[in-house]
């Protein structure tokens, strides 16, 4: 039965309708004013059977062993030592205490873990730590079919793998990579893995957050779901109501290794790209740019003229990296790549590793007050030495050895001397100012500067003595800023910290 909504306002807005009759019509009114709304929303499914039974098949099993050598050499082993004759039926009890740990043979140590197929021909992806050191691994199909893999490619990173099987005459079933960008909090997603080693098994949840970040590693962008997963469902997928796969499921927050509903999926839009590189090459191919950043935060963007505490803040930059050549310099503000906002400087890292090698790109940075546009040409990270690159300059002599308060900031600094560079192990290219005190309950203090860090910047300007860092503070403060930022080297790591100026 069709209801007119534009009569039912009519007889609510009617002065001889009775007040009653106005209370029994309002309910109606409101279903249908929402009903398109409700409509929009995406209700629970009445069971995920159908889905289950078409992606179980794709779902595989992964079981590798590995062999562990047992420890000790043996040498130097006191204790006793039988010796019996051949033949003696004492001989090869006592053996055992004439065997030395060093003697005994190597044992088999088998684990357990998920995988998924993305290519009929045999291509399975799974978790890097799922495979990591194995000596075999085998990738068993949901009915039970046995297939020895061959590892085409595997990524620390991400934690991710790519494997081979040869099936044959078998007919597999594969998955595909759906849009996890798309995916939003609340939706509905299933897991299907081998967790503790059941055998294939669904959980249904929902994703519960985007974008975490675990510590894991530089390219961290998880999932979060509150689908039970355990240990063995590592390398299986997370599945959306499509069937398309929106995440590899890598691990759990739990106390007790067992599922409390927190657990995290790598992304597919981030295992797609890495997995068709590891497909191609047999490894990665990441973007490299050559720079050491670090956060914005409220007091850093105050003092640097930022309207908002956004972008990647360049600490250091690289020598002989794509970054110096295109005239990146530190103490520049990234707050755009490729044509696209560093909204925070967690992202620009993945934003650079998924840039082709070699490719020009538009990087804009915040610079003296202004945007600065520049080109840079990346770099491949894979052939990267990194521990052969260096951020540092050489020092400046500015002919003062005295130290000096400097009360604004509430540190005594001086310039760097034999004697500080002796006590203090500063290595001999550095440059800069070392603190030698810090005022107690002063700002310095409460952000952790400690004697022996070198003051190398103040208010993005080199500094070499205390009088240079004197004049930096008093022209932060004819300028009106509360907060000027020092680039500081603590023990090594360059680090822009801002400091209230009293």
């Amino acid at each position: 039965m069709e209801v007119d909504l534009n009569r039912l306002l009519h007889l609510i807005r009617k002065r001889d309708v009775a007040p009653i009759r106005r209370l029994l019509i309002l309910p109606v009114v409101a279903l249908l004013v929402w009903q398109p709304v409700m409509a929009d929303a995406r209700g629970a499914p009445d069971s995920f059977a159908d889905l289950a039974e078409r992606l179980l098949p794709a779902v595989v099993n992964i079981s590798t062993t590995q062999k562990v050598e047992r420890p000790g050499s043996g040498e130097g082993q006191e204790g006793p030592q039988f010796q019996f004759p051949e033949g003696s039926p004492f001989r090869d009890f006592f053996d055992r205490f004439n065997r030395r740990p060093g003697d005994q043979p190597a044992r088999r140590v088998t684990s357990l873990g998920s995988g998924f197929i993305i290519d009929a021909t045999g291509f399975v992806v799974t978790n890097n730590h799922v495979i990591e050191g194995a000596d075999k691994v085998t990738v068993i199909l949901h009915e039970g079919e046995k297939f020895e893999a061959e590892v085409i490619g595997k990524d620390k990173k991400t934690d991710l793998a790519l494997l081979k099987i040869d099936p044959g005459n078998q007919k597999l079933t594969a998955v595909e990579f759906g849009a996890s960008d798309e995916a939003r909090v609340g939706d509905w997603v299933i897991a299907i893995g081998n967790p503790l080693g059941l055998g294939g098994t669904v959980t249904a949840g929902i994703i519960s957050a985007r974008g975490r970040d675990i510590r894991s590693g530089p390219y961290d962008d998880y999932i979060q779901t509150d689908a039970p997963i355990n240990r063995g469902n590592s390398g299986g997928p997370l599945f959306d109501m499509n069937g398309a796969v929106v995440g590899i499921n890598t691990a759990i927050l739990s106390p007790s290794g067992g599922s409390i509903g927190i657990g995290f999926s790598v992304p597919a839009n981030i295992a797609k790209n890495v997995i068709g590189q590891l497909k191609e090459f047999g490894t990665t191919r990441r973007g490299w740019l050559g720079v050491q950043i670090q956060t914005v935060s409220p007091e850093i963007a105050e003092s640097l003229g930022l309207k908002a505490p956004s972008g990647a803040l360049v600490a250091g930059v690289l020598k002989n990296s794509p970054a110096e050549a295109a005239g990146v310099k530190q103490g520049d503000v990234i707050i755009g790549f490729d044509k696209r906002e560093v909204s925070e400087s967690r992202k620009l890292p993945r934003m650079v590793a998924e840039t082709d090698v070699g490719k020009d790109v538009a990087v804009k940075v915040w610079r003296d007050g202004a945007e600065v546009n520049l080109t840079v040409r990346l770099g491949e990270l894979e052939k990267v030495d990194q521990a052969s690159l260096t951020t540092r300059g050489s020092r400046r002599d500015s002919g003062e050895t005295s130290s000096r308060e400097i009360d604004a900031l509430g540190l005594a600094l001086s310039p760097i001397t034999p004697e500080l560079t002796e006590k203090y192990k500063i290595e001999e290219d550095m440059k800069g100012v070392v603190i030698t005190d810090v005022q107690k309950g002063s700002d310095a203090e409460e952000r952790r500067l400690r004697p022996g860090d070198i003051v190398v910047e103040v208010g993005q300007v080199p500094v070499s003595s205390p009088g240079e860092v004197a004049a930096q503070v008093e022209k932060a403060r004819e300028k009106g800023r509360k907060v000027v930022l020092l680039l500081v080297d603590k023990d090594g790591d360059m680090r822009f910290i801002p400091i209230k100026i009293k």
